[in-house]
């Protein structure tokens, strides 16, 4: 990923959060990360999403699309911080990103944490049982708008609605990354009306307090205040 802020700036702050956890797992799995150019949120919006769910005291978090498990490596750290029942649901379309998740976060000590569910996530979302104090939307981003409808009744006064890409690598506010191929920008802008129509409902909707944190690719929060 080409982040929005300068490499310099980016790494900083990878650092910072890399000094709060010194862990080879996290190692590991950023390691992955670089060499398949998967998407990962990185060090510093990992420790973001841990500090907020640890803040609002969260004990249940499910996310939608969760890759082999590094977002809900920090999630995990926050739910067991916060309750005795404290639970991660994961869901994501492929088996072999389970197997990895489960290999990782055991290794982290954090699977007991973890219920992982194969299948489209929004499915998933729907047979959870209430109570849910944070839905995290990582999903492919056309499904977007889908995601935050599916999430928006559901969550309690106090609950969070936390998305990540929200910047897109600058494309909503019409920004294109440098140097990027040509196949690569077009299914980008293909998407980026579904981030905005998202981004726009929900600071349009009153039920919701939100803001958006230009960490990496962005990230918004919204927190259900009625």
């Amino acid at each position: 990923m080409q982040p929005l802020l300068s490499r310099a700036i980016d790494g900083y702050l990878d650092d910072l959060a890399a000094a709060e956890i010194s862990d080879p797992v996290l190692t590991d799995m950023e390691r992955r990360a670089s060499e398949l150019g998967f998407p990962i949120v990185g060090r510093a919006a990992g420790r973001f999403l841990e500090w907020i769910a640890g803040l609002a005291g969260a004990s249940r978090v499910v996310e939608l699309g969760s890759g082999y498990g590094y977002s809900a490596y920090f999630f995990a750290r926050a739910v067991g911080e916060a309750g005795e029942a404290g639970e991660v649901v994961c869901t994501d379309g492929d088996p072999d990103n389970a197997e990895l998740a489960e290999a990782y976060l055991r290794r982290a000590e954090l699977w007991d944490r973890i219920d992982f569910r194969v299948g489209d996530a929004l499915t998933a979302f729907a047979a959870v049982e209430d109570p849910v104090d944070i839905v995290y939307c990582d999903i492919d981003k056309d499904g977007y708008p889908d995601a935050w409808a599916a999430a928006a009744q559901r969550l309690p006064v106090g609950g969070l609605f936390i998305c990540d890409n929200v910047l897109w690598y600058g494309r909503v506010a019409g920004v294109a990354p440098e140097e990027q191929d040509p196949q690569v920008a077009a299914a980008q802008d293909a998407v980026t009306p579904a981030i905005r129509a998202m981004t726009r409902e929900i600071t349009d909707d009153p039920r919701y307090a939100t803001t958006l944190v230009p960490i990496r690719d962005g990230l918004l929060v919204a927190r259900r205040i009625a």
